[in-house]
């Protein structure tokens, strides 16, 4: 079934839909380098939530959602958000390495006159659909994407990756409500579930659990999943596609700084760049 749905796919490469758990691991690699390096070198940036997601936009990238690199307004395509802007340098690395613009630009990461700003923009960077900076609002901008295919009677989809700290507000909640009384089973709701935000352990800070019951309780359909295996994603995903009448969240467990054992867990690299000698460490860890 997805394999139709997405044979106007022309991603990264010819047969890029059908990319084996070993190719989806060597992509994961790659974005997480240039993470590391990109971060790095501007000196300021968020490693930790963007290295905690590499499975889950590898995964859409690669394997689920329908885009076009060469044409990024392509009316059918589906749409991405990523509502938790702080981590644009996970996106950046995906766009990149799908052909939206040269992989030598994420070398200007937060540079003065760079498409690749701090919070991504739409106005400025191909492949990106909302301009972010302030949290929660993304599943409010995903809801209407899937109201407007609604409208239009389009196949396309919407999937929103939601850090699970936006979950503290109050505005992430109104859109769950909102998109569960509309029925909107065209949209796919990702919190990467990774246990830090800015200041500390989100348990300490507003303890979210029992999250999963919490969605399931404003309408939506919910799959609780290892957000760093691509059988699961991919399965999750899979499922999220058959679901008919409400939309789907999917709670992603993470762990923030995934991949470089310093920033593994670590509260102080949520938004903390690493250092010369930190960059030379992580990539020799994920060589």
């Amino acid at each position: 079934m997805v394999a139709d749905a997405r044979s106007n796919f022309t991603g990264p490469r010819e047969d890029g839909l059908f990319s084996s758990q070993e190719e989806l691991a060597a992509v994961a690699r790659r974005l997480r380098r240039h993470i590391v390096t990109m971060i790095g070198r501007a000196g300021s940036g968020h490693p930790g939530g963007s290295l905690s997601a590499v499975e889950i936009v590898t995964a859409l990238y690669w394997k689920v959602i329908r885009h076009r690199p060469a044409d990024p307004h392509w009316a059918d395509r589906d749409r991405f958000i990523l509502s938790k802007g702080h981590a644009a340098p996970v996106l950046y690395a995906a766009l990149a390495e799908c052909g939206y613009f040269p992989v030598s630009e994420l070398q200007t990461l937060r540079q003065l006159g760079s498409r690749l700003q701090g919070h991504a923009d739409r106005t400025s960077t191909p492949g990106v659909e909302m301009s972010s900076g302030s949290l929660g609002q993304g599943l409010s901008f995903a809801v209407g994407c899937a109201i407007a295919a609604k409208l239009d009677r389009k196949p396309w989809r919407t999937y929103v990756l939601l850090s699970d700290g936006e979950c503290d507000e109050g505005q992430t909640w109104e859109a769950a409500m909102s998109a569960a009384h509309y029925g909107l089973d065209n949209l796919t709701a990702i919190v990467d579930r990774n246990g830090i935000q800015l200041s500390g352990f989100t348990r300490e800070i507003m303890n979210l659990e029992p999250l999963g019951k919490k969605w399931e309780a404003f309408g939506w359909q919910v799959f609780e999943i290892d957000g760093h295996n691509f059988n699961e994603i991919l399965d999750s995903l899979e499922k999220a596609r058959t679901i008919r009448g409400k939309p789907t969240a999917i709670i992603a467990r993470t762990v923030k700084g995934k991949g470089v054992s310093f920033m593994e867990n670590n509260v102080d690299f949520h938004g903390k760049a690493p250092t010369p000698e930190q960059v030379e460490k992580a990539l020799k860890e994920l060589a």
